[in-house]
């Protein structure tokens, strides 16, 4: 049996072995939510490639100039030695794919397929990601004062999320660009249709985003942690910021990632229409909506503008699956 330690008189000593062990480690800290959020992510192979896919497509945007320089030619030059003279169709397999013309070459004209893929990349991620923004940022303010607030300002915010999903958004855009002066505010031409479509997009599509934050507001707000920020004096702007915004992170940013996609369709669709980006600038919508007239005779002018779009939603499509798990406070 272990003698006990005595103590009279002395300072009780833990034995050597005791104090020698942990020497020369650090001491134990704690992580932030955000170390432990990136942790996660860092396990999900599937989120990492969707998000270096994206950062891939972003990085490609920008220097759009630099890598048709090196791989392509002008997007709006034409090749007509390229296109046989009595079908007006690309000569050669798979929409005339060469080394000179990574993806073929349009019909009529010959233009780079490749190159106009490119510089498409610039036009339809700058409106899909302009007109996301501002559908958050507006969906997310009104959704947390809906739902924080409740009573009539809850009542009038809900019966204004009802008018604008009721409003006939593209007899709107249509109207809208028909009226149109050719300056307003300094812009003009190419950049005030993206602006055009941007607010169009953007301002009309957030009560799809405020519902759904509305409804995470109501939850959140009853919760214990509320009531303990109240309890301690804070008020509504502090809780607002510090104890319902971080919980709602991932609703936020996975909605998000839904967004991007559907706003690069919806940008195709209103190209379509004659009230989108004009021509010659290259889009993917743009590119895919002429490529339907040909798709009979030359399916292949579909693939290149297509698969970028698919390859670009299922991008933001698993890496926001990835965020939404890294980000849930109940995760292991």
């Amino acid at each position: 049996m272990t003698a006990p330690l005595e103590t009279t008189g002395k300072t009780a000593e833990a034995p050597p072995e005791v104090t020698l062990q942990g020497a020369g480690k650090k001491a134990i800290e704690g992580r932030s939510l955000g170390q432990i959020a990136w942790s996660r992510l860092r396990r999900d192979r599937v989120a990492l490639a969707g998000g270096f896919i994206i950062i891939f497509l972003i990085i490609v945007a920008i220097a759009a100039p630099l890598v048709v320089k090196l791989l392509g030619h002008p997007p709006n030059e034409f090749h007509y030695e390229k296109v046989d003279a009595n079908t007006s169709l690309p000569i050669g397999p798979l929409g005339g794919v060469s080394w000179d013309f990574l993806f073929g070459v349009e019909p009529i004209n010959g233009r780079d397929l490749f190159s106009r893929v490119v510089y498409g990349a610039q036009v339809s991620l700058l409106i899909a990601f302009l007109a996301t923004l501002l559908s958050v940022l507006l969906g997310t303010i009104m959704g947390v004062i809906s739902g924080y607030f409740g009573g009539w300002v809850d009542a009038v915010i809900s019966r204004l999320m009802d008018i604008f999903l009721a409003f006939p958004l593209l007899l709107f855009a249509l109207a809208l660009v028909g009226a149109m002066p050719d300056e307003v505010l300094g812009l003009r031409g190419y950049w005030l249709r993206v602006a055009i479509i941007v607010f169009v997009i953007g301002f009309f599509n957030w009560p799809y985003i405020g519902r759904i934050v509305r409804g995470q507001t109501l939850s959140l707000r009853e919760r214990e942690f509320v009531d303990a920020a109240r309890s301690l004096g804070a008020r509504s702007p502090y809780i607002l910021a510090k104890e319902l915004l971080p919980n709602l992170a991932a609703p936020i940013l996975v909605y998000s990632t839904l967004l991007i996609p559907t706003n690069i369709l919806f940008e195709a669709a209103l190209s379509f229409l004659g009230v989108g980006v004009p021509a010659p600038t290259a889009t993917w919508g743009g590119m895919l909506n002429t490529a339907t007239k040909w798709y009979q005779v030359d399916p292949w002018f579909m693939f290149p503008p297509g698969l970028a779009i698919f390859i670009t939603v299922l991008a933001f499509n698993l890496f926001g699956d990835g965020l939404r798990d890294a980000l849930d406070p109940r995760g292991r």
